[in-house]
């Protein structure tokens, strides 16, 4: 049964996610329909992160006290009925409300909030490794959703592409429900004997306040919003940015979708490589991937060269996310307990959050700057304040 809770979560993270980031492609179609502003189009993006982090502690506490069927229902139902009137919109704040907010709801209420509490219920000795690969569900959905997306976007249309996108989430939500959620909820016998059945506590964010407490908690939550800042900076805008660099979008999207599979690799690893060689050096080793990739993009901006795209595709690729599953196995570590999902939820906030802040970013320097250098740079100085607290933080290093 572990096996199959593992590949469930690893599914609902290719559709939720995947959907998700599909919204890269439909900036430059928005972008024309429109006449919107590239800050107006990714501010959208910046409220799918917001409401993707702020609604982690609420789904969190609403996965421990109702469990992962009526979580399970949210995600499907809220991602489905956002896109599929998505198709239908005209206003900027309507893209926020059924794109941002219930897009971002959606994808949290099928993400690694719920994933990531069954795991660690289901594989009580291997963590990190099943977190990883449940993580990686997050590069294939890249590598799956986004061309879709965009090669909906080329056949029939930015309109009918969210119209088949919300649709393909409503057709799956009555499957979803026949799943063994009591079964999946109960978790590995191991669980329940390691936690001593013990009850939860009468009061839903006693387990948060006593993780604050905690420095380990602000390390984590600096590693995440960092982390989130580093990568969302850019890759919001690396379709557009790949086009104007003269690749079509599919060839652009196609890019965008091999690094994601790429980081299948590294995110799938990664847990399992930081618990035999310790969190500091494999997470240091990530970055400076991404560090190089970012490289590389640096320099298509004023040189495109398929070998720089190569570049970045392949460092930036397999660093992308690798970090995920080290943070989500230490938090594990940090704050056992029937509390644990709400406090990765609120966690999880302060990756949604850098993300929300990388895309809003990356935007108005686009439109500051008219290129996009800017956004490349400041990702790159970001880095250091994402890998530091694995050097700094009492807590995180007694890890290794």
């Amino acid at each position: 049964m572990a096996f199959v809770v593992l590949v469930i979560c690893f599914i609902f993270n290719l559709l939720g996610r995947g959907i998700g980031d599909a919204y890269v492609t439909f900036l430059l179609p928005l972008e024309t329909q429109f006449g919107w502003s590239r800050s107006e189009i990714s501010s959208v993006y910046s409220i799918y992160m917001l409401a993707n982090g702020f609604s982690a502690p609420l789904i969190g506490i609403m996965f421990d006290r109702l469990g992962p069927r009526i979580v399970c229902a949210v995600g499907f139902a809220s991602l489905g009925l956002g896109y599929l009137v998505a198709g239908n919109l005209t206003q900027l704040w309507q893209f926020h409300l059924c794109v941002g907010v219930a897009g971002g709801i959606g994808v949290t209420s099928l993400g690694m909030v719920p994933s990531q509490s069954l795991i660690s219920r289901w594989f009580p000795t291997n963590t990190s490794t099943a977190i990883g690969i449940a993580y990686a569900g997050f590069g294939a959905g890249t590598l799956v959703m986004v061309p879709f997306a965009q090669f909906l976007n080329d056949t029939v249309g930015w309109r009918n592409a969210y119209h088949i996108l919300g649709g393909l989430m409503l057709v799956l939500l009555p499957l979803a429900m026949l799943l063994p959620w009591r079964i999946i909820r109960a978790g590995h016998a191991d669980y329940a004997r390691s936690l001593g059945a013990a009850p939860l506590s009468k009061n839903i964010f006693a387990p948060l306040r006593l993780a604050a407490r905690s420095s380990g908690f602000w390390a984590l939550g600096q590693a995440f919003f960092f982390t989130s800042l580093v990568i969302y900076t850019v890759t919001v805008q690396t379709i557009a940015f790949l086009v104007e660099s003269g690749f079509s979008a599919l060839e652009a999207a196609s890019a965008f979708g091999v690094a994601g599979m790429l980081s299948v690799f590294g995110v799938g690893s990664s847990g399992k490589l930081a618990d035999k060689f310790g969190h500091r050096l494999i997470v240091t080793i990530t970055f400076s991937c991404t560090f190089l990739g970012l490289a590389n993009l640096l320099a298509m901006a004023f040189y495109p060269s398929p070998w720089f795209l190569l570049g970045f595709v392949v460092f930036f690729g397999i660093a992308q996310g690798a970090r995920g599953p080290i943070i989500s196995g230490l938090c594990s570590k940090l704050f056992p307990g029937p509390g644990l999902a709400t406090v990765y939820g609120a966690l999880y906030a302060f990756m949604s959050v850098g993300a929300a802040t990388g895309a809003l970013l990356s935007g108005w320097f686009h439109d500051q700057t008219g290129g996009y250098a800017t956004s490349i740079i400041f990702s790159m100085v970001s880095v250091a304040l994402a890998v530091s607290p694995f050097w700094v933080s009492r807590a995180l290093r007694k890890f290794g």
